[in-house]
């Protein structure tokens, strides 16, 4: 196995395993949390820039017409996701959300249909018919709509086509997502220290480390991934972005003993199943020839 496959790996892994840390944390509202994760990590994003001697390169970036302002419904979904994520997983949704996840892919592939004009062949377009039937499935046995995983899942989507039509590299953009929000951000926890709400220095050291720890578990991961997007095909990568979500559904099954009754184990298979045919449509369609295929 490749460096690159690796870092893929290592990304994902440490993604699914994010739980854990958000409910080590759980004593910390969500607001104030997602504050934490913003501001931490817009230091460490812009200590490592200043390490490996990319400043002059952000600023430069940064100064080019529009590119800030582009980054601006990037900011905004991104923060959506975030929030919505950690109070899902400290509110004992864990399950869910990782639905949001394994659902994320056919909601981008759809994006690219509706707003790049991609096409689809026969058997993607029966993939994203069966994750719908496995989305409508739950909604019929629960009485309501996912509606944490499919936010989850829209929001995560939505901010990869905000970051497509901003064409700037992951590491730069996401310091300026974190930029962009880190003064509200800011302003808030001062505010809650101000008025005695704040959970920073008021709980313990060891809260405090993982409070802001937040940006270190945030940039971390994604540098992987970055990573590995340069070593391997992204469509060797995204093979791997299921680990992700599989993981986050055995900590919320094993770890938190979240509720998996008969009915959510059906909708989750369909919506497998959708994701399996979708992989293995997309590696078959990938092994043919190009006089194989038929436009």
């Amino acid at each position: 196995m490749n460096s690159g496959s690796l870092y893929a790996i290592a990304a994902y892994v440490l993604w699914g395993i994010l739980p854990v840390y958000w409910k080590s944390l759980s004593h910390v509202s969500a607001v104030q949390l997602i504050s934490h994760r913003i501001v931490w990590s817009f230091l460490s994003l812009s200590i490592l820039i200043i390490v490996s001697g990319q400043a002059k390169n952000m600023i430069e970036s940064v100064r080019k017409p529009g590119v800030f302002l582009s980054f601006i419904p990037a900011s905004v979904l991104i923060s959506i996701n975030w929030l919505l994520y950690i109070w899902s997983v400290n509110s004992g949704y864990i399950i869910e959300a990782s639905l949001g996840y394994f659902i994320n892919p056919l909601i981008s592939v759809l994006i690219g249909v509706v707003f790049f004009s991609e096409k689809l062949r026969p058997f993607q377009w029966a993939s994203v018919a069966v994750a719908a039937s496995g989305v409508i499935f739950l909604t019929v046995a629960h009485g309501s709509l996912p509606w944490i995983a499919l936010t989850l899942a829209f929001s995560f989507a939505f901010y990869g086509f905000a970051k497509k039509k901003a064409r700037l590299g992951s590491l730069f953009g996401l310091t300026i997502e974190t930029a962009i929000l880190g003064l509200p951000a800011l302003f808030y926890l001062i505010w809650c220290g101000l008025n005695g709400t704040g959970t920073f220095l008021n709980h313990s050291p060891g809260s405090d480390i993982l409070m802001a720890g937040a940006g270190i578990m945030t940039s971390l991961p994604l540098l992987m991934f970055a990573s590995a997007a340069v070593r391997i095909p992204l469509s060797q990568v995204g093979l791997f972005q299921y680990i992700s979500p599989t993981l986050q559904l055995v900590i919320g099954i094993f770890v938190y003993n979240e509720s998996f009754t008969k009915d959510r184990f059906i909708g989750f298979a369909i919506v497998w199943a959708a994701l399996l045919l979708y992989v293995l449509e997309g590696l078959l369609h990938s092994r043919l020839k190009p006089a194989d295929l038929k436009v």
